[in-house]
Parts: structure tokens; C-alpha cells; sequence
């Protein structure tokens, strides 16, 4: 088997080199291909300012025509003074403005040649003119042989000797740029030629090449069936192996599933239950209290000072036993609460929990928590638009921001920062308050687990474990930075 191995690696070598250098191949005929492409363009292209080339030296031969037709029918009706000579006149001067328009478009970037057009122009213009001048006196009955002499003779025919001069020198200009044309085109026709016949010879290589790769996969195929077939054998050992993995697998994942149902259905108990002890304790600690403030303002004489304390103290410990309820009545609200995702703005979120504070003060004219939320100097900061639920995300704020204004009530600036934090993509509250001892940080967030004593800082000891329950109902993530004396920081995330 080792030596089998071994074999079958050096057929993947091999049959990956080969599939390189094919790769190669491919690559060299496409660049080859286009490199002709490339070299037709340029041949068509250059055959193509050869046909304009010949198209402007036609272009100038019609000019003169036009030109020679306009003395010829002028000449003509000069010696007749019949109207019939003049057709050829009549269109040489309808063509000829046209023609020089023509001949404008043609050689438009050809600086030269726009400026014999406009030498030309000229020429034509003044020798028209003189022509019409002659049909003119013609036709008003001036002697014969005067008009001879202002046509025929003299300043016409200096000028269209001037005519023909610039003729002449586009007609040179360009055979000069025909010249070099058909040259140019001559070397791409040899280019291209040469092109493509190279791209025919490395496709053939290339088919070759293919053949042969062809007909070692061939042998690697047959050498690939006999190693299989020996490896049948194995196979079946490993599907065995592997049916029994899937069974215990499948053993497994039911036993999952059954101890999931059965803490589900634990879970649901004990919601069930302290939502039930809850309400039930309500009742009897009402009627305490009751027969405490009955006590309380009807035997006040009755009663002395040890008395007094007595009963203030059973009123304490009933109102501190109806927060304790409250505290846990909302922690089994917020852990069978649907949980609704929506964006909403977090830091606007934080600033109505902190007015709600404030303003409950007021209200309340005396309230202790309020008192402290009014003294307290509150740096809301804005940050992303964050996705949860808002009424679950209201109930952690108001736990988060109550306790940073509770544990910082006896420093003498108190500051509650709230916004969000770059460097570790999280939300964060932080204070300047007692803080609390890093050594007991895992027991933050369990319920009634206080690192305070109650002496010092009232609490139910459910609020951090109510935050918890509704960063974990959200995916998120809770923790905690502080240093005794200094303040603390909790940081959190939605998920």
C-alpha cells in the first residue's frame, strides 16, 4: 500500500505539470490569437487611409475638372453667344463649392492641405468672378474682341495657373502620404500574415499536446480502477466503522434531546413557581404591613421608644420584602417575555431612563433614589443604531444607570457616563462610585449575590442578574471593569 501511495503521487505530479504547461499553451495562443486580431485592425485600418488617400487626390481631379468645365462653356458662349455653352459653366458652378466642402472634411487634419484649400478657394472665388464679369459684358453687347482679351488673355490665365500650381501640390502631398500608406499597410498585411500563421502552428502544437495528455490520463485512469479495487476492501471496514459512529450518534443526539426537554420542563417550573410564590407572599406581607402602620398611628402613646423601633422595623423588612418580590417578578417577566428586534437609538433610549429618574424625583418630592439621580451629573453620549428589543433593553438600563447612581452617591462629584465604545464594539455605563472588588466578579450576575453590604447601599441583589437574563435573551455579552474606590464600568452587547 506504502508503494501504491507513492505511485499515485508521482501520477498527480506528473499530470499536474502537464495541466501546467497546457495551461501555458492556451495562454500563448490567446496571446497570439489577439497579437492577430490586432494586426487584421491595423491592415484594415491602413487599407482604409489608403482608400481616403485616393479619395482626396480623386477629390482634387474633380475640383480642376469642374474648373476646366467652367473656362471651357465660358469660352464657348464668349465666341458664340449662345446660351448652350454655358450648361458646363452653369454646373461647374453649382459642384464647385461642394466639392471644396468635400475636400475641407477629407483633409481636416491635415493642417497643409487646409491651407492650399483656402489658397484655392480664393483663386477659384476671383477667377468665377471674372468669368461672370465676361458673361456679363457678353451678354450686354461689348465688342468681341474686348471680351477676348478680358477672358482669354492676361490675369485669367495667370490665375488659373495658380489654380493648377495648387493643384499640383495636393495632388504631391498626397501620393507623399499614399506613398507611406501602402507601405504601412504592406508591413501589417506581412504582420498579420505572419500572425496567424504562427497561431495555426501552436494550435497544432496544442492539439498534440492534448492528445498526449489525453492518453496518459488514460493510463492513470486504469492504474486509479486497479488501486481502487484494492482499497475496496478497507472501504468497507471504514463504512462499517462509519454506520456504527452514525448510530451513536444518533443515540446521542436523542439523549440530548430528551435531557433538553426535561431542563425546558424544569425550567418552566420554576418560572411557574416563583411567579406563584410571588403573588402568594403579596397577601400576608400586605396585611403586616397593614397592622404595622395601624400600630404605628393609632397606639403611638401606647407604645414606647423600643416599641416604635420594633414596629419601624417589621415596616422595613416588609418593604424590603415586597422590593424582593417586585425584583422577581421581573426577572420571570423578562424570562417569558416575547423578545421583539427592532433598531431603535440607544443613547436616546439611555436619556429617557435617566429623565424618568429625574422626573420621579419630582414627583415623588422625597424619594431617596430620586434625590441621588438629581445630584448626579449624566454624559449621555450617541453611538450606532442599535437592534433588540427596546422594552427588555429599557428594563437593563434602568437597573445599570440605578446602580451607578446608587454607588455613586457618596462621592462628592458624582458622573454617570453612558455611550459606546469603539476599541471593544460595545455598549458601556461608567461611574466614579465605591466600585467593587475584581476578585469577586463572577458573582455580579448571579441573583442575590451582593458585593455590598445592605447597610451601606440598599439592594434586592436582582438587578445585575435581570441585566444578565436580558443581554442573554439577546445573544449578547455582559462584563465588568473596576477598581475599590475608583468606579466601575459594565460593558455589554446585543448580539
Amino acid at each position: 500500500m506504502p508503494g501504491n501511495a507513492g505511485k499515485i503521487k508521482a501520477q498527480d505530479t506528473r499530470r499536474n505539470t502537464l495541466t501546467g504547461l497546457l495551461l501555458v499553451a492556451i495562454l500563448i495562443v490567446i496571446v497570439n490569437t489577439w497579437v492577430a486580431f490586432r494586426s487584421v485592425g491595423v491592415l484594415v485600418d491602413n487599407e482604409r487611409w489608403v482608400q481616403h488617400t485616393l479619395q482626396v487626390i480623386n477629390q482634387v481631379e474633380l475640383i480642376m475638372s469642374a474648373a476646366k468645365d467652367a473656362e471651357t462653356g465660358n469660352r464657348g458662349f464668349l465666341i458664340t453667344g449662345e446660351d448652350t455653352y454655358l450648361v458646363p459653366y452653369t454646373e461647374a458652378v453649382k459642384e464647385l463649392p461642394g466639392d471644396l466642402n468635400t475636400f475641407q472634411t477629407l483633409t481636416a487634419d491635415n493642417a497643409s492641405q487646409q491651407a492650399r484649400l483656402l489658397e484655392m478657394r480664393a483663386l477659384l472665388e476671383q477667377r468665377l468672378s471674372l468669368l461672370a464679369q465676361g458673361i456679363q459684358r457678353r451678354r450686354e453687347g461689348s465688342p468681341q474682341d474686348e471680351v477676348r482679351l478680358l477672358v482669354l488673355t492676361g490675369t485669367g490665365k495667370l490665375e488659373m495657373d495658380h489654380v493648377r500650381r495648387v493643384a499640383d501640390a495636393m495632388e504631391a502631398e498626397e501620393q507623399r502620404l499614399l506613398t507611406i500608406r501602402e507601405a504601412a499597410a504592406h508591413r501589417s498585411s506581412l504582420q498579420a500574415r505572419g500572425t496567424i500563421g504562427l497561431a495555426s502552428a501552436l494550435d497544432l502544437m496544442l492539439l498534440v499536446m492534448i492528445f498526449r495528455h489525453l492518453g496518459r490520463e488514460r493510463a492513470l485512469r486504469l492504474e486509479t480502477e486497479r488501486v481502487a479495487a484494492e482499497l475496496a476492501v478497507s472501504r468497507e471496514a471504514v463504512e462499517a466503522k462509519s454506520t456504527e459512529l452514525t448510530a451513536l450518534n444518533r443515540e446521542l443526539e436523542e439523549r440530548v434531546r430528551i435531557r433538553t426537554a426535561e431542563l425546558e420542563t424544569t425550567n418552566r417550573e420554576l418560572e411557574a413557581f416563583s411567579y406563584s410564590v410571588s403573588h402568594d407572599l403579596r397577601a400576608p406581607l400586605r396585611t403586616i404591613d397593614g397592622f404595622s402602620l395601624a400600630l404605628e398611628e393609632d397606639y403611638t402613646e401606647a407604645v414606647d421608644a423600643t416599641g416604635k423601633d420594633y414596629i419601624r422595623r417589621v415596616r422595613s423588612g416588609v418593604q424590603r420584602m415586597g422590593q424582593l418580590i417586585d425584583a422577581l417578578l421581573q426577572l420571570s417577566r423578562i424570562t417569558r417575555a416575547d423578545l421583539v428586534r427592532e433598531e431603535f437609538d440607544m443613547a436616546a433610549l439611555a436619556r429617557s431612563v435617566v429623565a424618568d429618574l429625574q422626573i420621579g424625583t419630582s414627583k415623588a418630592g422625597s424619594g431617596e433614589m430620586g434625590a441621588l439621580a438629581t445630584s448626579v451629573s449624566f454624559v449621555i453620549d450617541d453611538g450606532p443604531v442599535a437592534n433588540g428589543d427596546p422594552r427588555l433593553i429599557r428594563v437593563a438600563l434602568e437597573n445599570l444607570l440605578g446602580n451607578a447612581v446608587k454607588f455613586s452617591s457618596k462621592v462628592g462629584e458624582p458622573i454617570v457616563q453612558f455611550g459606546w465604545d469603539d476599541g471593544v464594539s460595545a455598549w458601556f455605563i461608567r461611574d466614579n462610585g465605591a466600585g467593587f472588588d475584581m476578585f469577586y466578579a463572577d458573582r455580579l450576575f448571579t441573583a442575590f449575590n451582593r458585593l455590598h453590604g445592605d447597610k451601606d447601599f440598599k439592594g434586592s441583589g436582582i438587578g445585575l442578574a435581570t441585566v444578565a437574563r436580558v443581554i442573554g435573551r439577546h445573544h449578547g455579552r455582559i462584563w465588568a471593569d473596576s477598581v475599590i474606590g475608583s468606579g466601575a464600568t459594565f460593558w455589554f452587547t446585543l448580539g
